[in-house]
């Protein structure tokens, strides 16, 4: 529990259930956990005068009893920078890696407070409630955390580091410009062929060829009268009388003359 902060009575309880979901979990993991629930000290680590009692101590099954980790369990109220001075330096200080669980809305908060204070965090986990269990979720872990016996191993570092070399020699190389080539020039467009002169054969086969012009024809509105009009094609020229008198004339002042 933390000295300077006390916790409303809603989440202490949160806080300690919390904890013992934690001694659950891990106790099927082959590691050996001590639990500090609320205003308890069972298990305390440090040396002389000073002891530090955090929420969850983990230790190795062996006879050695080495101290893997150091957990510290926090509720949305004890996010916070007193609660990282007075707790969080301190345990970070101890030889074990941290873990700090926050629920799942404090997560940046809890990241800003280490890094703003110089806090060592090896990892960073965020619970929430389904029904009657807590759930856990790691949000962040740095390289040299501690891994349970049950989690996956983590890539090896030669190959991170060949990694981080090939990414610097690629940077460090000067890209060559690769050479465009010149876009070709539009072909101008082929000149029309000259027409051939017209000579008098084909003249005159145009000429043949061309259609005859069509002669309009205006024909005359036909007025129906009572009495046919005869037309002028059918008119015959009718012969005058003063021709054959004349002729007689004509004839007689010949005669005189001989």
């Amino acid at each position: 529990m933390s000295p300077i902060l006390v916790r409303p009575v809603r989440e202490q309880l949160e806080h300690d259930r919390v904890i013992r979901q934690l001694q659950k979990d891990l106790t099927r993991r082959k590691v050996e956990v001590a639990i500090n629930p609320g205003a308890e000290q069972n298990v305390g680590l440090g040396m002389g005068t000073r002891k530090e009692f955090p929420d969850v101590i983990l230790f190795a099954t062996d006879k050695g009893r080495k101290v893997l980790a150091v957990i510290e369990v926090e509720t949305g109220e004890s996010v916070n920078h007193l609660e990282a001075m007075a707790e969080w330096a301190h345990y970070s200080r101890l030889k074990a890696p941290l873990h700090l669980y926050v629920p799942m809305g404090s997560v940046d908060v809890a990241r800003r407070l280490a890094a703003d204070n110089n806090i060592q965090l090896s990892e960073v986990f965020s619970y929430h409630q389904v029904g009657d269990l807590v759930r856990f979720a790691s949000v962040y872990r740095t390289g040299p955390a501690f891994r349970l016996p049950e989690d996956p191993p983590a890539p090896p570092e030669a190959s991170v580091k060949k990694d981080t070399k090939d990414i610097k020699s690629a940077i460090a190389k000067p890209v060559k410009p690769v050479a465009v080539p010149p876009t070709p020039k539009p072909a101008p467009p082929p000149k029309p062929a000259p027409s051939p002169k017209p000579t008098k054969i084909t003249a005159a086969v145009s000429k043949k060829a061309s259609p005859a012009k069509k002669v309009a024809t205006t024909a005359k509105p036909v007025v129906k009268t009572g009495k046919p009009t005869p037309s002028k094609s059918v008119q015959k020229p009718v012969k005058s009388a003063a021709r054959p008198a004349a002729r007689k004339v004509a004839a007689k002042k010949v005669g005189k003359r001989k």
